[in-house]
């Protein structure tokens, strides 16, 4: 059984890789493997293969924060609490196959991965748990796919409804929280029907607006001239210049001139 240090130096050599700035991807799967050293000299890891092992801790990923595939499966894996939280560059993960327990402290290591889309954690002890599916795609809502199966549209809405209880209802009391399809009156009809009211005026009725003192007119036209004659008074006034002489005038001639005058404009 080889040595971690040894399975990494036969896999740098088999690449061709010298320097650890140029390794961005790692295959140590199905060596035999019980524990890996810190991976810290590799900075510019993006993809991680350690699968088909025998590992039980996953401690040895501490500084890998460009690390965008992690996969572990087939291992004995128990706990991954305080291992995985600062891979908040993760797309993929792969952890089946292992021996993970407690649901909520798994899920607590991936809540930070918005990026997060696949993720694999059946034939493990937390896959039993009652509403385990639900749960996982609450807690990681950037899920498309978990377990080798999509998560659909109708699996976000259920989860919602069960984790997120207050917001929803909060949501169905505010007008603006969905789209309406259509009046009320469509779902929920009125056990009486409800007397059609006409919006014509009768006769004798023209122009009668809601006032109560307003009166009736028996054609359009006077009901259009007597509101007419209601309307309030606009008035425009503007100095007249055309009679103010220019100061040249005012030099040369000795004549008298008259006083300005301000004409008034009276619309209706």
């Amino acid at each position: 059984m080889a040595s971690s240090e040894e399975a990494i130096e036969l896999a740098l050599q088999r690449r061709g890789v010298k320097k650890d700035k140029d390794v961005e991807e790692l295959y140590l799967s199905n060596r035999g493997l019980v524990e890996v050293i810190e991976l810290k000299r590799f900075r510019y890891l993006k993809k991680l293969w350690a699968n088909g092992n025998k590992l039980h801790r996953v401690n040895f990923l501490s500084v890998n924060f460009r690390l965008s595939e992690l996969h572990l499966h087939d291992n004995q894996i128990s706990d991954i609490s305080g291992c995985l939280r600062q891979l908040t560059c993760l797309t993929v993960v792969t952890l089946h196959n292992n021996q993970l327990t407690k649901l909520d402290k798994v899920m607590k290591e991936f809540d930070r991965m918005n990026s997060l889309s696949v993720l694999n954690l059946f034939n493990n002890p937390i896959a039993q748990e009652p509403e385990y599916r639900l749960f996982v795609i609450n807690s990681v809502p950037s899920l498309t796919l978990l377990d080798r199966a999509e998560v659909t549209k109708s699996e976000r809405d259920i989860s919602r409804r069960i984790y997120h209880q207050v917001e929803e209802k909060m949501k169905d009391k505010v007008a603006f929280g969905r789209a309406s399809q259509g009046p009320p009156s469509l779902y929920f009809p009125s056990a009486s029907p409800r007397k059609s009211i006409s919006t014509r005026p009768g006769t004798g009725e023209i122009a009668n607006n809601f006032l109560k003192n307003s009166p009736s007119f028996a054609t359009p036209e006077e009901a259009v001239n007597t509101r007419r004659l209601k309307k309030s008074l606009t008035m425009y006034s503007n100095f007249d210049w055309g009679r103010v002489p220019r100061i040249q005038e005012r030099r040369r001639s000795e004549a008298q001139f008259g006083s300005p005058r301000i004409i008034t404009q009276v619309y209706r």
